[in-house]
């Protein structure tokens, strides 16, 4: 099973959450990143969107401290990737073996080791914290079940919980709605409005240009380079569209009068690298 990367705590109050500066990263002699710099405040939403291939995954891999960058710096409170137990990571759906013999509440216990220590077992307020955290997305009551025997929607909100019991401060989520039907999508949104609203800064890859609009405090619009960055009625502009997507957008009209945008290029997942 794969789980939420976890890293020692250090932190900087005055410093944001999220400093990102002049990343770069490539593949195969291609470049997957090129440039990137970005902060993030405590508390914020984030969607990042773009182009299938774009670098959205890439992106969340170098900041959970899961992949290391060609160039540049990532800093979560002042300090690097590798200095924090509060960057919770959930990956893609695809990523992850499903068929491990684990349960709900193994799962979330996961979220504890780098607390705990490797060769060391849970204690009674490690297990206390994981009912916690199943409780309050609403998975209490499977906490004894295999993982791979629920729902899409579920298994989401299992890796949630992971991140509340890792007491997650930066929060990565890439295409967590990806074949989720729209209750599902909706417990799931709620429960990171939740996050938000105590501080957790939150980070989530998407396909979905509308959703991303309207759901999030920012949008970030990635090709390989960052073209924009900031409130979705600043970075989703036709021009900047057209640099991200080129001619596989079209347009619709917003309710406030202005653009609202649909990928129709990138029907199928994100990028793996």
């Amino acid at each position: 099973m794969q789980e939420l990367l976890v890293h020692p705590a250090v932190h900087d109050r005055k410093a944001p959450a999220l400093r990102v500066e002049g990343l770069a990263v490539g593949y195969d002699g291609r470049q997957a990143l090129q440039d990137v710099s970005f902060t993030a405040d405590r508390g914020t939403s984030i969607a990042i969107v773009g182009p299938n291939g774009a670098g959205k995954t890439t992106l969340i891999k170098v900041i959970a401290g899961a992949l290391r960058p060609d160039q540049g710096t990532v800093q979560v409170y002042g300090s690097g990737p590798t200095g924090h137990v509060c960057i919770g990571y959930v990956p893609q759906r695809s990523q992850v073996e499903w068929s491990f013999p684990v349960t709900v509440a193994e799962v979330v216990m996961m979220g504890r080791i780098r607390q705990i220590g490797l060769f060391r077992w849970p204690a009674k307020k490690d297990w206390d914290l994981v009912r916690w955290a199943l409780e309050r997305v609403g998975m209490q009551e499977f906490h004894h079940r295999p993982i791979s025997d629920l729902s899409g929607g579920q298994q989401q909100r299992v890796f949630l919980a992971q991140a509340v019991a890792q007491e997650a401060e930066l929060l990565l989520l890439d295409e967590p709605l990806t074949g989720l039907d729209t209750p599902s999508q909706e417990a799931i949104f709620g429960i990171l409005s939740e996050l938000r609203s105590e501080g957790v800064a939150i980070m989530v890859a998407t396909h979905d240009l509308n959703q991303a609009a309207e759901r999030f405090d920012r949008v970030m619009l990635l090709n390989h380079r960052l073209i924009a960055y900031g409130p979705a009625r600043e970075v989703l502009t036709s021009r900047h569209l057209q640099q991200a997507y080129g001619g596989h957008i079209h347009s619709l009209s917003g309710d406030e009068g202005w653009m609202v945008v649909t990928d129709t290029c990138c029907e199928g997942g994100e990028e793996t690298q």
